[in-house]
């Protein structure tokens, strides 16, 4: 499965960004999926995640209150709307799919796509 991350820019403090997963094969709508971030010199950071019915959305704390995670199967997208930015939040982010929403958030994926930059501005 081939996943590309869009989205991304710049924004200020407090401001708004939505990011979408599209993939390119119509079995990326049985998947869990899993949004992840990686600041300049730090370690790949679990997101959030969504089952691949919606049904189940499971976000760390972090961005919990902030960010809200949902898909589209019939678009092939998940999207990652994030509000209330903060410069801490700056970073690469990038999606990948895996079996459950579980093994996402402890880091468990099988594909993942190439990022997109959000930096945050104070």
């Amino acid at each position: 499965v081939q996943l590309q991350a869009s989205g991304g820019g710049l924004v200020q403090v407090g401001g708004s960004l939505r990011l979408s997963c599209t993939a390119s094969e119509r079995t990326f709508s049985s998947y869990a999926v899993g949004w992840f971030r990686q600041a300049q010199g730090k370690e790949r950071e679990f997101v959030a995640t969504i089952s691949w019915n919606g049904g189940n959305t499971y976000y760390a704390n972090s961005v919990k209150g902030r960010c809200i995670i949902s898909r589209d199967n019939a678009e092939n997208t998940v999207y990652l709307q994030m509000n209330n930015l903060k410069p801490e939040d700056t970073a690469v982010y990038y999606c990948a799919t895996g079996v459950s929403t579980l093994i996402i958030s402890r880091g468990g994926v099988e594909y993942r796509g190439k990022g997109t930059q959000v930096t945050v501005s104070s």
